[in-house]
């Protein structure tokens, strides 16, 4: 991905991460609570099978989408 598309992602984890501050379910593995940044980090990671940085710009629109999908769904 692009310097400037890699930008717009972290950008939209971040905010992503912000709205989901207290709305992620408890986990047993995270007795102090959750990070949200992470959690829409290792997600995208996940979904995409690499980095939000290594994903090509032709996904861009596609990892905003399941950023959005991220804060709407949270768990």
């Amino acid at each position: 991905m692009n310097d400037d598309n890699a930008k717009k992602i972290w950008l939209s984890i971040q905010n992503a991460g912000d709205k989901l501050v207290g709305k992620l379910p408890p986990s047993k593995s995270h007795p102090k609570g959750r990070n949200p940044y992470a959690h829409v980090a290792i997600c995208v990671k996940n979904k995409f099978s690499q980095s939000y940085k290594d994903i090509p710009d032709e996904c861009f629109h596609e990892v905003l989408d399941y950023i959005d999908y991220l804060v709407e769904n949270p768990s």
